[in-house]
């Protein structure tokens, strides 16, 4: 199975997604740790995404698009990907699906986790203390939250007209969000 996991950042979206790997044995294809990945590594394309990041934008649909397709096309993952942070526009949208279908497979179900303002502001200065991300600030998490909630409106509405859409109250705490999720994930 694929699947989509949304949630604004500091939503619990990476630590979710790792549950569900472990659990149904699927991969974590996280946009933000590809784009990490390529700033840890210095590339020039890490550069670029770098300054991107730290003015609280998005990164563009046609680099995060290469980064995915390197996955999707990958054999050991067919058919077993959680799309973690992507898509986050309807362009992402159209364009993960049509990169589906080009190596036969589809999106089986999408959550969407559902968080507050508060608390997403609350998680992302725990996890700034505690993983010393650059991209970790106050200001910069209500920027983020903005944009996400702008940008993904369509795209949830999106999910929701094909029937895949179930969202999940991203409120309560990580073994509550597990079970909920575990129980729609073993319903479908």
């Amino acid at each position: 199975m694929n699947l989509v996991i949304f949630g604004p950042p500091g939503a619990g979206k990476g630590t979710q997604s790792k549950f569900i790997a472990n659990k149904f044995n699927l991969h974590q294809l996280s946009t933000g740790d590809l784009l990490r990945e390529e700033i840890k590594n210095k590339t020039i394309l890490g550069s670029k995404i770098s300054e991107i990041i730290n003015k609280g934008e998005l990164v563009s649909d046609e680099i995060v698009s290469d980064l995915i397709e390197k996955f999707i096309s990958n054999k050991n993952f067919e058919n077993r990907l959680i799309f973690d942070g992507f898509p986050r526009n309807i362009e992402q949208a159209i364009n993960l699906n049509n990169l589906l279908k080009k190596y036969n497979q589809k999106i089986d179900i999408v959550l969407k986790l559902s968080v507050s303002l508060k608390t997403i502001k609350k998680r992302i200065l725990e996890r700034q203390m505690q993983e010393n991300r650059s991209d970790d600030s106050e200001e910069i998490a209500i920027k983020r939250f903005e944009t996400y909630e702008k940008s993904t409106e369509p795209v949830i509405e999106y999910y929701k007209k094909s029937k895949l859409l179930k969202v999940i109250n991203g409120e309560g705490s990580i073994d509550e969000i597990n079970v909920e999720i575990s129980d729609i994930i073993e319903g479908i």
